[in-house]
Parts: structure tokens; sequence; C-alpha cells
């Protein structure tokens, strides 16, 4: 299988999950995987949110940042992958002054 992000029309997301400025993102979703190629933009942040759906793992392309991963605050940068557990409660947040870009795979249980 191939997902080519490409050929899917970005969306800009506003404060998602309760958190600040704005991210954009091409998402593929079928009945095993959420993939989302995620740019949170300089200042944003994607607000602490408990991960129902599956397994959240988060590979840094590029960009600075820290999640904070029940209460444990884990340092972004490029060639990292955060991994937030199925129940576990999460946010995402852009500390640089570049677009902090992550491709995200949510493994559906």
């Amino acid at each position: 299988m191939i997902i080519d992000f490409n050929g899917i029309q970005p969306i800009t997301v506003p404060g998602m999950n309760d958190g600040s400025g704005t991210m954009t993102a091409r998402m593929h979703n079928d009945a095993s995987y959420r993939i989302i190629q995620t740019i949170i933009h300089p200042g944003s942040s994607i607000g602490l949110h408990r991960q129902e759906s599956g397994d959240d793992l988060n590979y840094v392309i590029s960009g600075a940042g820290k999640a904070i991963c029940d209460g444990q605050e884990e340092e972004l940068k490029p060639g990292v992958m955060h991994i937030c557990p199925q129940g576990s409660e999460h946010s995402i947040i852009n500390s640089g002054d570049e677009d902090l870009i992550i491709l995200a795979v949510v493994v559906k249980k």
C-alpha cells in the first residue's frame, strides 16, 4: 500500500484539542490506522487529550518542541519518536521558531 500525502487535501485546524495557534494536517484514515502528516506552526500546540483509539506514534521530521505524556515532559527534535500509549494523556507543543513537522501514526486497537 502507498499513501501519497501530496494527493490529500490539507486541513488547517485552529486550537486542536483546546491547544493554541494552528496546525495543518493531511490525514489517511482506515480501519487499522490513522496516519497524519502534521505541521504544528510556531507558537502552536495540540492540547492535552486522552489517547483513546490506539497507541499514537509521533516521528519528528523537523523543528523543535516538547511532548507532555502523563505528566512527563519529553524533548522533540528531528529523528525522535514520541509514543503515547492508548489510555494515556498527552499534548505536543511547538517551542521553536519554525514549523514542527511530525508523521503521526495511530495504530487502532
